[in-house]
């Protein structure tokens, strides 16, 4: 009912920037927090950065200052810039929203993306 789609991620040197961007679609009454998790190889899935509805935001504290999110709540998008890569922010990252659906607007539903590969080399 819906999907989320990542883009962005790519091999880049240290020090370099990327900018993801994830695009939620489809049976969407209005989307709460919007987020952005990592998974490295071996590792479990952490929180990157996420976003709420009124703007707050939260980061990891490994990428606190060097990344910013930032969300379009009109086109249903969120976006991570990522400044001073780092060797260790090598991983797959993945997009993620609580959803209120259409004809279920009471309810929160959790959706994840396919996940978008970013690669620094050292």
């Amino acid at each position: 009912q819906v999907q989320l789609v990542e883009s962005g991620g790519d091999l880049v040197q240290t020090g370099g920037s990327l900018r993801l961007s994830c695009a939620a679609s489809g049976s969407i009454f209005s989307i709460d927090d919007m987020g952005w998790y990592r998974q490295a190889p071996g590792k479990p899935r952490e929180l990157v950065a996420v976003t709420t509805t009124s703007g707050s935001t939260n980061y990891a504290d490994s990428v606190r200052g060097r990344f910013a999110i930032s969300r379009d709540n009109a086109k249903n998008t969120v976006h991570l810039q990522m400044n001073g890569l780092k060797y260790e922010d090598t991983a797959r990252y993945y997009c993620h929203a609580l959803v209120r659906l259409v004809n279920s607007a009471s309810r929160r539903y959790s959706y994840w993306g396919q996940g978008t590969q970013v690669t620094v080399s050292s």
